[in-house]
């Protein structure tokens, strides 16, 4: 909870006392959430700022992935898919995880095991330190394929994905309208609704428009969400000056 609260900040930082009232807001006790920020600290993942703390480590990385979620594909794409290969050398478990994980995180879904692949419409550097463990252990082949669309649905759940959107569209809705009318008690299942479709959003293949439905509900949702924590984050500040 500490760290969806500081992953939709811009800047990921937030003063003690705002991030503790948080908590208790979702029915978290203070001493419990200082014991959390406490502990995250020491593994790393929080840093110490002048009056409260920042994201750090391995949630800044989600961070970028969740920004990359946010912003959605660029609009062009030339028709070329790029895929990675992974050398047959042995790696150690470790290994093989990181690059699975990055793999996810550049979006790549896995034809077979060590060869992976997308349409090539993500620019380079959105997602450094994956794009790293990528180039040192796979080599990279761009082309065309045949039949694009067909292979998209086969790589990717998008029916699934679709119906997950709408799903979170339809819960989005009646709390948006309660947070508009300033309804400070939506606040709690309204952190719920939006973490759950910035998870969402992380699954999004990202996929040029051309290979999705003329009725893909990505970029409506992303932009459902934006007018939602606009309006989240409206009403805390108010929730917090009352307080």
């Amino acid at each position: 909870m500490l760290a969806s609260t500081l992953l939709g900040l811009d800047p990921p930082e937030l003063r003690t006392a705002a991030l503790v009232a948080g908590a208790e807001l979702l029915g978290v006790s203070a001493g419990t959430a200082r014991v959390a920020i406490s502990r995250m600290v020491a593994a790393g993942e929080l840093e110490a700022t002048e009056d409260g703390y920042c994201l750090a480590g391995a949630l800044l990385v989600r961070r970028a992935r969740q920004d990359l979620s946010r912003r959605g594909a660029p609009a062009a794409w030339d028709g070329r898919w790029v895929t990675r290969v992974a050398p047959g050398e042995a790696r150690s478990a470790p290994e093989r995880a990181e690059l699975r994980a990055a793999m996810a995180a550049l979006r790549h879904a896995a034809l077979r095991d060590g060869v992976w692949l997308r349409p090539a419409n993500l620019p380079d550097g959105v997602l450094p330190q994956a794009e790293a463990v990528v180039a040192g252990s796979t080599v990279r082949l761009v082309g065309t394929v045949d039949d694009p669309t067909t292979l998209a649905r086969s790589l990717w759940d998008l029916e699934g994905w679709a119906v997950g959107a709408h799903e979170l569209l339809d819960e989005v809705a009646p709390l948006q309208a309660r947070l508009d009318a300033d309804d400070a008690d939506a606040l709690a299942p309204g952190f719920v609704a939006a973490a759950a479709t910035l998870r969402h959003l992380q699954a999004d293949p990202l996929l040029p428009d051309e290979l999705l439905a003329s009725d893909w509900p990505g970029r409506p949702l992303r932009e459902a969400h934006e007018r939602f924590e606009a309006a989240f984050r409206r009403v805390l500040r108010a929730w917090h000056r009352a307080r």
